[in-house]
């Protein structure tokens, strides 16, 4: 079956860098390195964690299927499958608002603070289970496997155009079809804005169902909780943290009304409210990262992609153990460089441990076949061992003069998590987006 999802990498990144190319042209800052760092890496990781539930996934929609209750054919096959498929993603994406839980794997791709098509591929590893139980009643109606699986693809494509400032309202097409303008509705906190226009092609779900709203003030994008943290895994896995302390707060049904309510329930207290915000009024998460690792962050995302792409065209054919190997260093990959650009204490040994992780993979992988191969990517690991140990050297250094003199910076309290967020059903936020 075809990965349509993989054959379209090089045209995301080609459409990312027209998409930069005009932001310039026109004096717009739509992207930010750190930002779009972390979108990409979460949509790695999600990619990376599918290779390996894809079986599971692919297996209990065919066997399902095999006990189908009508066999369905030709052009209505198609036509059914593009409307049910379309129908089904508007109510997973409004309950994955609604439902803390479900809010808690769906939030992920709320968190950038910008919107561009790099928004688009910040995904959750776990979306793809959440929505697996509306798909499967497909299958016993009778769409295909494959006809299932190409419409659900596509149907995912079309949403990655849709993540761009840059494009206008377009006169007839929007009272039909999903748009830039709608779905930066969606993807906004201002107040008038949340809970509104969950479409993934078709906007006539949300006319139908009033949770349609036309773009008219200007935007703010991300969550009234803000994430502030750039490390990717814990981009995944915040929401919930905040949920279980949440939940072990609580008191009787409570503890189980965390999980099921919407997310801005609270025990015992008012739901949280939305203020009012402007684009002049916020204030984005953006620490800032030394020139020397800018760089060495740029090639190692070129390596990242690169090994996901990889993984993704093998993943019928490479023996499970090189999956497993490779998926391994691509999450160590991204582990690293969120606490490089965090400057946490643990992750010079993280990226350094990876490096030579991936020189041993290379090596063992590849020294009885292409020994030459071998030697050239154990080499590679190595110049990226020292070019990064002379960049954390001079990021350092710089960053000591800078501070000389400077007031001691306020630790965060007792019990912070990673990032500065204090855990607590708020960390959470309300559907903001």
């Amino acid at each position: 079956m075809t990965n349509y999802i993989a054959l379209a990498i090089p045209f995301f990144f080609l459409l990312m860098g027209v998409e930069l190319w005009a932001a310039r042209r026109v004096g717009a800052r739509v992207y930010r390195f750190n930002d779009a760092l972390v979108d990409l890496s979460c949509g790695m990781s999600q990619q990376v964690l599918l290779v390996f539930a894809v079986g599971v996934l692919g297996t209990g929609y065919v066997w399902l299927y095999q006990h189908r209750f009508f066999t369905l054919r030709g052009p209505v096959a198609w036509l059914l499958a593009f409307f049910a498929v379309d129908l089904i993603y508007y109510w997973w994406h409004r309950l994955s608002h609604r439902v803390s839980f479900l809010w808690a794997v769906h939030v992920v791709h709320h968190q950038s603070e910008d919107y561009n098509l790099a928004v688009a591929l910040r995904q959750a590893v776990l979306s793809v289970w959440t929505i697996w139980p509306f798909h499967l009643p497909l299958a016993l109606l009778g769409v295909p496997p494959v006809v299932f699986a190409t419409v659900e693809s596509f149907s995912t494509l079309y949403q990655f155009w849709i993540h761009t400032e840059l494009v206008g309202k377009l006169g007839w097409y929007e009272r039909v079809f999903n748009t830039p303008s709608q779905h930066r509705v969606h993807h906004a906190v201002n107040p008038r804005y949340l809970d509104r226009n969950y479409a993934a092609t078709l906007c006539l779900w949300d006319r139908l169902f009033g949770t349609f709203q036309e773009e008219r003030e200007q935007p703010v994008f991300g969550l009234v909780k803000p994430l502030t943290s750039f490390n990717p895994l814990w981009a995944q896995v915040q929401a919930w943290a905040a949920l279980w302390h949440a939940s072990r707060e609580a008191r009787g049904l409570d503890r189980l009304r965390v999980w099921l309510k919407g997310p801005d329930w609270r025990p015992g207290g008012p739901r949280i409210e939305a203020p009012e915000v402007t684009r002049a009024a916020q204030r984005k998460h953006d620490p800032g990262i030394p020139s020397g690792l800018v760089a060495y962050l740029a090639a190692n995302l070129m390596v990242a992609i690169a090994g996901t792409t990889y993984l993704l065209f093998t993943q019928f054919t490479l023996p499970v153990p090189l999956q497993l190997a490779l998926a391994a260093l691509v999450l160590l990959t991204l582990l690293g460089w969120g606490g490089l650009m965090e400057r946490r204490r643990w992750a010079p040994a993280v990226e350094l441990g990876r490096l030579a992780l991936g020189a041993c993979v290379a090596v063992a992988w590849l020294r009885a076949a292409h020994p030459a191969w071998a030697v050239v990517f154990a080499a590679v690991a190595v110049a990226l061992a020292l070019w990064f140990l002379r960049s954390a050297t001079s990021a350092a250094a710089a960053s000591s003069a800078s501070h000389d003199g400077a007031p001691e910076v306020p630790q965060p309290p007792d019990g912070a998590l990673p990032g500065g967020v204090t855990p607590g059903l708020t960390d959470v936020g309300p559907p903001f987006g």
